[in-house]
């Protein structure tokens, strides 16, 4: 496991999240079927926190 604190900078959305931990798989196309189910899980735990997911989601 890494520290990946340091490649995600304050104001950035979910997909800078998903960059930074699996970019290399997931990120440019290379998985978007994958990048969807995340983001939709995302979508959904915030709901249940009555959050908003904010924006730039996708990577």
């Amino acid at each position: 496991m890494n520290n990946c604190h340091s490649l995600i900078t304050s104001g950035q959305g979910f997909g800078a999240t998903i960059r930074a931990i699996n970019g290399a798989l997931e990120c440019d196309g290379k998985n978007p079927t994958t990048v969807n189910a995340r983001v939709g899980y995302y979508k959904d735990y915030c709901s249940q926190f009555g959050i908003d997911p904010g924006n730039d989601l996708t990577c």
